[in-house]
Protein backbone atom coordinates (compact mmCIF):
# COMPACT_ATOMS: atom_id res chain seq x y z
CA UNK A 1 0.00 0.00 0.00
CA UNK A 2 1.46 2.96 -1.12
CA UNK A 3 -0.25 5.60 1.63
CA UNK A 4 1.11 3.62 4.21
CA UNK A 5 4.26 3.99 2.92
CA UNK A 6 4.35 7.42 2.24
CA UNK A 7 3.06 8.11 5.87
CA UNK A 8 5.92 6.07 7.26
CA UNK A 9 8.43 7.99 5.29
CA UNK A 10 7.27 11.59 6.36
CA UNK A 11 7.19 9.92 9.73
CA UNK A 12 10.76 8.70 9.45
CA UNK A 13 11.76 12.11 7.99
CA UNK A 14 10.26 13.97 10.76
CA UNK A 15 12.27 11.90 13.44
CA UNK A 16 15.55 11.89 11.46
CA UNK A 17 14.90 16.18 11.28
CA UNK A 18 17.03 18.33 12.73
CA UNK A 19 15.56 19.70 16.39
CA UNK A 20 15.25 23.48 16.81
CA UNK A 21 17.10 23.79 20.20
CA UNK A 22 14.59 24.49 22.95
CA UNK A 23 11.59 23.63 21.33
CA UNK A 24 9.94 20.38 20.11
CA UNK A 25 9.98 21.42 16.82
CA UNK A 26 11.86 20.61 13.78
CA UNK A 27 13.51 21.76 10.38
CA UNK A 28 12.23 19.92 7.99
CA UNK A 29 12.69 20.38 3.90
CA UNK A 30 9.00 21.92 3.23
CA UNK A 31 9.03 21.25 -0.67
CA UNK A 32 10.16 17.24 0.03
CA UNK A 33 7.34 17.04 2.35
CA UNK A 34 4.89 18.93 0.57
CA UNK A 35 5.50 16.25 -2.55
CA UNK A 36 5.92 13.28 0.09
CA UNK A 37 2.30 14.42 1.72
CA UNK A 38 0.95 15.32 -1.82
CA UNK A 39 1.74 11.91 -3.16
CA UNK A 40 0.32 10.24 -0.58
CA UNK A 41 -3.25 11.59 -0.94
CA UNK A 42 -3.22 11.37 -4.75
CA UNK A 43 -2.28 7.33 -3.91
CA UNK A 44 -5.16 7.54 -1.29
CA UNK A 45 -7.98 6.63 -3.16
CA UNK A 46 -5.51 3.99 -5.30
CA UNK A 47 -5.03 2.69 -2.18
CA UNK A 48 -8.38 2.27 -0.86
CA UNK A 49 -10.00 0.93 -3.85
CA UNK A 50 -7.57 -1.73 -3.12
CA UNK A 51 -8.71 -1.94 0.16
CA UNK A 52 -12.17 -2.39 -0.73
CA UNK A 53 -10.97 -5.28 -3.72
CA UNK A 54 -9.71 -7.29 -0.74
CA UNK A 55 -12.38 -6.83 1.56
CA UNK A 56 -15.02 -7.55 -1.38
CA UNK A 57 -12.63 -10.93 -2.55
CA UNK A 58 -12.44 -11.29 0.96
CA UNK A 59 -16.27 -11.93 1.71
CA UNK A 60 -16.69 -13.57 -1.56
CA UNK A 61 -13.50 -16.28 -0.92
CA UNK A 62 -16.00 -16.32 3.00
CA UNK A 63 -18.87 -17.05 1.41
CA UNK A 64 -17.43 -19.70 -1.00
CA UNK A 65 -15.74 -20.71 1.94
CA UNK A 66 -19.51 -21.63 3.71
CA UNK A 67 -21.21 -22.68 0.55
CA UNK A 68 -18.38 -25.37 0.24
CA UNK A 69 -18.87 -26.36 4.03
CA UNK A 70 -22.39 -26.35 3.94
CA UNK A 71 -22.11 -28.71 0.85
CA UNK A 72 -19.67 -30.76 2.44
CA UNK A 73 -22.12 -30.75 5.45
CA UNK A 74 -24.82 -31.86 3.30
CA UNK A 75 -22.92 -34.70 1.55
CA UNK A 76 -21.87 -35.53 4.96
CA UNK A 77 -26.07 -35.92 6.20
CA UNK A 78 -26.57 -37.42 2.82
CA UNK A 79 -24.06 -40.03 3.43
CA UNK A 80 -24.95 -40.68 7.62
CA UNK A 81 -28.83 -41.35 6.35
CA UNK A 82 -27.52 -43.33 3.56
CA UNK A 83 -25.28 -45.27 6.06
CA UNK A 84 -28.15 -45.68 8.73
CA UNK A 85 -30.76 -46.82 5.65
CA UNK A 86 -28.23 -49.61 4.69
CA UNK A 87 -28.22 -50.37 8.20
CA UNK A 88 -32.02 -50.53 8.62
CA UNK A 89 -31.92 -52.69 5.12
CA UNK A 90 -29.39 -54.82 6.48
CA UNK A 91 -30.80 -55.60 9.72
CA UNK A 92 -34.38 -56.10 8.21
CA UNK A 93 -32.95 -58.39 5.86
CA UNK A 94 -30.97 -60.30 8.73
CA UNK A 95 -34.18 -60.90 10.85
CA UNK A 96 -36.24 -61.76 7.23
CA UNK A 97 -33.63 -64.55 6.83
CA UNK A 98 -33.73 -65.90 10.10
CA UNK A 99 -37.57 -65.61 10.04
CA UNK A 100 -37.31 -67.36 6.93
CA UNK A 101 -34.61 -70.13 8.41
CA UNK A 102 -36.34 -70.53 11.51
CA UNK A 103 -39.95 -71.48 9.35
CA UNK A 104 -37.84 -73.63 7.12
CA UNK A 105 -36.11 -75.94 10.42
CA UNK A 106 -39.86 -75.97 11.30
CA UNK A 107 -40.94 -77.21 8.32
CA UNK A 108 -38.35 -79.87 8.27
CA UNK A 109 -38.85 -80.70 11.36
CA UNK A 110 -42.55 -81.29 10.93
CA UNK A 111 -41.77 -83.33 7.51
CA UNK A 112 -39.76 -85.55 9.50
CA UNK A 113 -41.69 -85.88 12.31
CA UNK A 114 -44.24 -86.91 9.54
CA UNK A 115 -41.68 -89.24 7.72
CA UNK A 116 -41.02 -90.82 10.94
CA UNK A 117 -44.80 -91.19 12.09
CA UNK A 118 -45.18 -92.57 8.64
CA UNK A 119 -42.64 -95.11 8.75
CA UNK A 120 -43.45 -96.38 12.36
CA UNK A 121 -47.01 -97.21 10.70
CA UNK A 122 -45.40 -99.36 8.27
CA UNK A 123 -43.21 -100.93 10.45
CA UNK A 124 -45.93 -102.04 12.54
CA UNK A 125 -48.09 -103.15 9.76
CA UNK A 126 -44.46 -104.86 8.76
CA UNK A 127 -44.88 -106.51 12.26
CA UNK A 128 -48.19 -107.82 12.04
CA UNK A 129 -48.13 -109.18 8.86
CA UNK A 130 -44.54 -110.48 9.97
CA UNK A 131 -46.49 -112.00 13.45
CA UNK A 132 -49.27 -113.72 11.52
CA UNK A 133 -46.58 -114.91 9.04
CA UNK A 134 -44.75 -116.41 11.67
CA UNK A 135 -47.72 -118.00 13.27
CA UNK A 136 -48.88 -119.48 10.11
CA UNK A 137 -45.73 -121.02 9.95
CA UNK A 138 -45.86 -122.15 13.23
CA UNK A 139 -49.24 -124.04 12.63
CA UNK A 140 -47.62 -125.24 9.30
CA UNK A 141 -44.56 -126.84 11.94
CA UNK A 142 -47.35 -127.87 13.94
CA UNK A 143 -49.13 -129.75 11.72
CA UNK A 144 -46.55 -131.25 9.60
CA UNK A 145 -44.87 -132.58 13.49
CA UNK A 146 -48.76 -134.02 13.92
CA UNK A 147 -48.57 -135.37 10.93
CA UNK A 148 -45.13 -136.85 11.83
CA UNK A 149 -46.61 -138.17 14.52
CA UNK A 150 -49.62 -139.31 12.88
CA UNK A 151 -47.53 -140.78 11.01
CA UNK A 152 -45.53 -142.49 13.40
CA UNK A 153 -48.14 -143.97 15.78
CA UNK A 154 -49.96 -145.13 12.30
CA UNK A 155 -46.70 -147.00 11.90
CA UNK A 156 -47.00 -148.51 14.89
CA UNK A 157 -50.43 -149.36 15.07
CA UNK A 158 -50.13 -151.20 11.48
CA UNK A 159 -47.57 -153.29 12.67
CA UNK A 160 -49.34 -154.65 15.59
Amino acid sequence: MEVIERIETAIAMVEEARGVPLSASCVLHRGEMLELLDSARAAFPSDLAQAQKLLTDQDAVIEEARAAADQIIAHAREEVESMISQTEIVAAAKKEARRILDEVAEEAKSQQDEIDAYVDSRLATLEVILHKTMEVVNRGRDQLAGVDAKSALSELGDKK
